[in-house]
């Protein structure tokens, strides 16, 4: 059994935690409230996470990791120049490779789902179960359990580069997941008709798509913010903002965590799986298959999924309408 703090010698290094979740922005926040179970269950030690670099000043704000450490994916060995850890918990996958990767630093003590490949023993991976809930179920059954809908992270120090606006965000990682620019662009005029100031979010290579949402919609230049602002002004501005519109992406799980009217076109990925928590502050658009809730399309795709297409502009504005009464 690995020291607790009350148990080990005065001077004794406190033992640590390292958790695994090499993903992405959305993956992070949906495991946030199993971080926060992890930090009530070993509140000794010291608990790093694994995550890529550029997502550390977010996994902060969650209060519930002392320290990340570098990990993209699950290609190379983790940064991990310290003694074993006491405790490696696997948030990542159901392995065998992610098992195995955190299974080669030694640690004390390994939590992870069940796997007969990685010779790992542990509850059970159910596919359809909210990433939310399942991650939950993994800390409570070896150790404590946690809410699930506990997700709210801390306000960042940034201020927003645009209060009260409404944030409008056409990309995301795969074109799978892209309702098309044209639908967003009409979007945006016509809450910009309405009154509400529109910017425009994204990464540095999402520019383009952001310029001709723009452009659709009559936006000044300066409301296109795609590349320009940091990780940590992205959550100011999704914090301060009116209503976040966008499909299934990390910005839409930022307006989850900062309990902020969202609207959410979901496919080819089901709301089962990965939608917001209630109330019905966020407003989910979703044409997937409602005998079948859990049925996840191609995410990886090069085109948008036919559900995806389905989804017309006035039910989006539809559901901001009822996000912003809310």
């Amino acid at each position: 059994m690995e020291p607790s703090a009350e148990s080990a010698p005065p001077g004794t290094p406190r033992p640590s935690a390292l958790v695994l979740r090499a993903l992405g922005l959305g993956d992070l926040l949906t495991a946030v409230p199993a971080l926060r179970g992890l930090r009530r269950a070993l509140p000794g030690h010291r608990l790093v996470l694994a995550t890529p670099d550029a997502l550390a000043p977010v996994a902060l704000l969650s209060g519930a990791v002392d320290a990340t450490t570098d990990a993209r994916g699950l290609d190379g060995p983790l940064a991990w120049d310290g003694p074993p850890p006491a405790v490696a918990v696997n948030l990542h996958g159901s392995g065998p490779q992610s098992h195995q990767l955190l299974a080669s630093l030694r640690p004390g003590r390994l939590l992870a789902f069940a796997n007969t490949a990685a010779g790992v023993e542990g509850p059970a991976w159910e596919p359809a179960e909210h990433e939310r809930v399942r991650w939950c179920r993994l800390v409570a059954s070896q150790l404590e359990p946690c809410e699930p809908d506990d997700l709210v992270l801390a306000r960042p120090d940034a201020g927003s580069p645009a209060p009260g606006a409404v944030v409008v965000h056409p990309g995301a990682a795969y074109a799978s997941r892209r309702w098309p620019v044209e639908r967003f662009a009409e979007v945006a005029a016509t809450l910009r008709a309405a009154g509400h100031r529109i910017v425009v979010t994204g990464s540095a290579g999402e520019r383009g798509l952001a310029e001709r949402l723009a452009a659709g919609a009559g936006l000044p230049a300066d409301d296109v913010l795609a590349g320009s602002t940091s990780l940590l002004e992205l959550a100011a501005l999704v914090a301060d903002a009116a209503l976040v519109v966008s499909g299934d992406t990390g910005i839409a799980h930022l307006a989850f965590a900062y309990e902020r009217p969202s609207v959410t076109v979901f496919g080819p990925a089901p709301p089962a799986r990965w939608g917001p928590p209630p109330p019905g502050r966020h407003v989910v658009v979703w044409h997937g298959d409602p005998d079948d809730p859990w049925r996840e399309g191609d995410v990886f795709g090069a085109s948008p999924v036919p559900e995806l297409l389905d989804v017309a502009v006035p039910e989006v504005l539809d559901a901001a309408k009822r996000a912003l009464r809310a």
